[in-house]
């Protein structure tokens, strides 16, 4: 009897290690996949497993902002509202873009976009700390989810290797097993490394410098918009996170960064406030086209440069600095295994869809996994994870294709390139309909912090 008991207790305890989604990685998008697989009628019996290396999720901090900010675009606010956490967010701390303008140092050319070109939000500014602890809350409400912190990944073992199934191994000695194991453990994931499959990656030599900034007494007291100026060394950001605060998402070369670093408090706001004010060395045959053309199109849509709010102090102790680079994996998926997030793409975040593009990732994945469950199949059957590899390819690809080439557009004097891409500019804020198309995309297009 007693061995009969033990024996029993060895084999619930052995299936209690199986589970059949296990997902790796505990940021933003790894929780958000656990929250939406948790929460789809369609996988209401699958369990589902988060390991997440920390010891816990970050409270966001009552007294200060993070440096750490994300632009939400409309399909993530859709997925963080179908999961349950968006109300968490607007309870917590959240800001709404009304108004984004773009502007070119090296000539007169800028756009604009206002809330009525949109018909709603161009997008919603949310620490990252926030978003993410919103998302944990809701977790913890899923019955069919469990959350292991302070698991970390040693090794893990694909059918592609001759497993039966993905078997993880954790460094505390457990072993886990499941039908589907999803990497969504960033831009170094193992999980990618033990698939096996190439990871193209382009290093730009420059790096992202943030803060969180208090804004002079005589700015707008809305503070509703997000404003960028293209530099040639790369783009300045800054996003609105009240009515007096805002953050900062500088691009520029390796060696400007650490010099920025280094800057005291006031010399750091002193530098920034020249970077959006200071004239750059422009060129009088570039200024001549642009002339020319304004003459053309006889430009009168009544818009004007409006100059950005002056910086009149940084909060101490968030500046900060991350390298910048371009990445994409060869491959999605493979036979009980796929990525998602970072672990599959890494793009500039001059355009912002670092996390817009794993929130993309999430819902696409949600959603083949449940048609894939409705139908009888198997959850890491490859021929039915190709169907979200496909679907998200054809956006992933483009993005980052789109803010590759934008980063090598703007971050060069060379002259012609210049009169290029300021006509460019220029002709699509003048011309309704194309700047109707821009808006659309735009949408997709905003800045966040990695």
């Amino acid at each position: 009897r007693n061995l009969a008991t033990v024996s029993e207790g060895a084999k619930q305890q052995q299936q209690q290690q199986h589970y059949d989604i296990i997902i790796v990685g505990g940021g933003m998008v790894g929780t958000a996949l656990a929250c939406s697989l948790g929460k789809n009628s369609r996988l209401q019996d699958k369990r589902v497993l988060l390991l997440e290396a920390a010891a816990g999720y970050k409270e966001p901090s009552t007294e200060q902002y993070s440096n750490r900010v994300s632009a939400i675009n409309k399909n993530a606010h859709r997925l963080m509202k179908r999961i349950g956490a968006w109300e968490e967010i607007e309870r917590t701390r959240i800001k709404p873009v009304l108004k984004m303008q773009v502007w070119d140092a090296c000539s007169d050319a800028l756009i604009t976009f206002n809330y009525d070109d949109f018909s709603d939000n161009i997008s919603w500014i949310v620490e990252n700390d926030v978003l993410l602890a919103s998302v944990y809350r809701q977790l913890e409400t899923v019955p069919n989810v469990d959350i292991r912190y302070s698991a970390k990944l040693a090794d893990c073992k694909l059918v592609r290797d001759g497993a039966e199934r993905s078997t993880v191994h954790l460094t505390n000695g457990e072993v886990l097993t499941c039908e589907l194991l999803v990497g969504a453990d960033g831009y170094n994931s193992l999980v990618r490394k033990q698939m096996g499959v190439q990871n193209f990656t382009i290093a730009y030599n420059q790096m992202g410098v943030v803060a969180t900034l208090q804004l002079a007494s005589d700015s707008p007291v809305d503070n509703v918009t997000a404003w960028q100026r293209f530099l040639p060394t790369g783009p300045i950001a800054l996003l609105p996170l009240n009515d007096r605060m805002s953050s900062l998402v500088w691009s520029t070369s390796v060696g400007d960064a650490k010099r920025l670093l280094q800057l005291d408090g006031d010399a750091f706001v002193a530098a920034v406030n020249a970077a959006f004010s200071k004239p750059v060395a422009r060129n009088t045959f570039v200024d001549q086209v642009l002339s020319n053309v304004h003459s053309l199109i006889k430009q009168s849509s009544g818009q004007r440069f409006e100059p950005a709010p002056a910086v009149m102090s940084e909060v101490q102790k968030s500046r900060a600095a991350f390298p910048l680079g371009l990445g994409h994996t060869s491959t999605y998926v493979g036979e009980g295994v796929c990525l998602i997030g970072d672990a599959a793409h890494r793009v500039h975040p001059l355009a912002g869809q670092g996390v817009n593009l794993g929130f993309g990732d999430v819902q696409t994945l949600t959603d083949v996994l449940a048609d894939a469950s409705y139908a009888g199949l198997g959850l890491g059957t490859v021929g039915e994870l190709v169907k979200y590899e496909q679907e998200r390819l054809k956006h992933n690809v483009a993005v980052l294709l789109t803010t590759h080439g934008l980063q090598r557009l703007y971050t060069t004097d060379f002259l012609p390139t210049v009169a290029l891409r300021s006509v460019g500019l220029t002709l699509t804020n003048a011309m309704p309909p194309v700047k109707l198309y821009t808006c659309s995309a735009t949408k997709r297009f905003i800045y966040s912090t990695p």
